[in-house]
């Protein structure tokens, strides 16, 4: 599955990793380009997911138009597929109102799979991931990547052993299949002539991010996620099986049943979340189609857009 190139064309990214600054230089550069937000963001998809998603506030999504937020209850899985066929109709429909789609976020996979397609794969199996799962609790996460570095070490080295979801899928290709999932993902760039032109990370210096990523962590503490979780988690259905895995919920949750202090809980967020960005930032770095903006932290966001804008279109 792929997104027609000629489409991808009239598109602009802006990905970073968390806490860098990329949504408000996102609002900026929207207004300058007619543009659309699209987010890029594998948990904003799922409604009431807002403290800890950092989702745009209610006054940025106002100033310019977002979509792919909020499409679905948390209990529901929602695969990178259907995000690429949502990502396609929405790209077509922003195209015939002649404004521009600007994608923004920082999920590798998703910006990945738009770049290059998506291998679907065979249906869920829910007797293997139920067993998978079963021997996660019995072992631990560690053990269940080592099985998968047995057999699949291109997806084990890419994966973390904490990003069970993704571990477990791969697994789960390769017993239905026989082959690994590395060499049916191992979709490439498109030809030179084809590829987006306009895609662009951000790329601050690790200790200004590492910063900023601490203090948001506080505020998304200050702002109420833990009674935030805790109402999901009581919902019809609570948390399913990605909206549980993601990154604050699935401490909180720890906390919520005592297994963490609030303390404990905090510092296991704020350590897995930089832990996360790095890995963020090595998916960027490894698509070939997406351009490192350095930026120092002391830029305004306007002055973000501003370079931005003049590199898209030297283009």
């Amino acid at each position: 599955m792929r997104v027609p190139p000629d489409v991808l064309r009239r598109c602009w990214f802006l990905a970073g990793a968390t806490a860098c600054g990329k949504t408000a230089a996102a609002i900026e550069l929207a207004r300058r380009l007619n543009a659309e937000v699209l987010s890029l963001d594998s948990m904003a998809i799922y409604r009431g997911m807002d403290i800890g998603t950092a989702k745009p506030t209610s006054d940025e999504q106002a100033a310019v138009p977002h979509h792919l937020i909020d499409l679905v209850d948390p209990c529901v899985d929602f695969s990178v597929a259907e995000y690429v066929t949502a990502s396609q109709r929405t790209c077509e429909d922003i195209l015939s109102r002649g404004k521009v789609p600007l994608f923004v976020g920082g999920t590798g996979l998703y910006l990945r799979s738009l770049l290059r397609g998506v291998f679907e794969g065979p249906s869920a199996d829910l007797a293997i991931r139920a067993r998978l799962e079963q021997f996660i609790q019995q072992h631990s996460p560690e053990a269940l990547h080592a099985r998968l570095s047995e057999v699949d070490q291109a997806s084990a080295k890419r994966l973390h052993p904490q990003d069970v979801r993704r571990v477990i899928r791969a697994l789960e290709i390769f017993e239905l299949t026989g082959v690994a999932a590395s060499s049916q993902l191992a979709e490439g760039p498109l030809p030179e002539g084809e590829r987006p032109r306009r895609v662009f990370w951000l790329a601050p210096p690790r200790a200004w991010l590492h910063e900023r990523i601490n203090r948001r962590v506080d505020r998304m503490f200050e702002a109420g996620l833990v009674d935030e979780v805790r109402r999901l988690v009581e919902r019809p259905g609570g948390l399913g099986r990605t909206s549980s895995q993601a990154l604050g919920y699935k401490e909180v949750v720890e906390y919520l049943d005592g297994r963490l202090t609030r303390a404990e809980c905090i510092v296991q967020v704020k350590t897995r979340t930089r832990q996360f960005a790095k890995r963020q930032e090595t998916w960027f770095r490894n698509l070939i189609e997406a351009r490192p903006v350095e930026i120092t932290g002391r830029e305004s966001s306007a002055e973000l857009a501003g370079r931005i804008l003049e590199l898209g279109l030297a283009e």
